[in-house]
């Protein structure tokens, strides 16, 4: 059996004495797409942030490749070119129009020639349907390309994982689609993704396996069509009411 692209034992997570991430553990396969459901602040997104090493841990591994990951680590800023994170919020620069922001990581961070950077930036902006706005400033972006843009940013540095921390709860709802197909797209490539959603329908869409967390724990790890259909728990079944599915008895 191959060895897990990353593996989390008994993580723990504090802000003071509030534990947001209680003895977390689980694996993620090469290839393999994870999604994170529950109800807000119940530690989806700090979990991103955990892995990620945004935030410092008080307990258990992360572990990339079997190399550890560790908040603060000579070797961190190596680490996180591995691990490609897309936020809500997009965090683009706007002095910097489109093409500048997509090839200013892989050519400050990894050094790699600008022409290089350049034609492949130019292909996934292709790919995504931004080809055309590679000149174009953020603020002459709808909240959907912005998204696409920011994507297209992390997988310039070719990571080996994406995280996806709630990329459409700032998106008004005719821009959601144009974010999902191309998450979906990415799936069908074979990428290896953790995504944080509340897009039920694109979460039983998109998962290889649900993780249900309540109150900083795992609550249930199972396939898209048992958590959707026949969830374990009675805290998911209240969760999953909230969505109104109608789910086949």
């Amino acid at each position: 059996m191959a060895e897990p692209l990353l593996k989390i034992e008994h993580l723990t997570k504090k802000f003071e004495n509030n534990i947001v991430l209680d003895d977390i553990s689980f694996d993620v396969a090469q290839g393999e797409v994870i999604v994170v459901v529950g109800a807000s602040g119940c530690g989806k997104s700090t979990l991103l942030r955990c892995i990620n090493a945004l935030e410092p841990i008080q307990g258990g591994s992360i572990k990339l490749h079997g190399e550890e990951i560790v908040y603060g680590s000579k070797n961190l800023a190596k680490m996180r070119q591995q691990i490609g994170m897309v936020f809500q919020s997009y965090d683009l620069f706007p002095h910097k129009n489109v093409i500048d922001n997509i090839l200013l990581a892989p050519m400050k961070v990894q050094k790699r020639k600008k022409s290089e950077v350049r034609e492949e930036a130019m292909e996934l902006l292709r790919r995504v349907g931004l080809d055309d706005k590679a000149e174009s400033y953020p603020r002459q972006l709808s909240g959907g390309q912005k998204q696409r843009v920011a994507i297209v940013r992390a997988l310039c540095m070719h990571p080996v994982m994406l995280l996806f921390d709630e990329v459409t709860a700032a998106l008004d709802p005719e821009m959601v689609r144009e974010v999902l197909d191309v998450m979906l797209s990415l799936a069908k490539q074979g990428r290896t993704m953790i995504i944080v959603t509340h897009e039920m329908q694109f979460a039983r869409a998109i998962a290889d396996r649900i993780l249900f967390i309540d109150k900083g724990k795992i609550v249930e790890d199972t396939d898209p069509d048992t958590f959707f259909e026949h969830p374990a728990s009675d805290r998911a079944k209240q969760f999953l009411n909230i969505f109104n599915f109608e789910r086949s008895k």
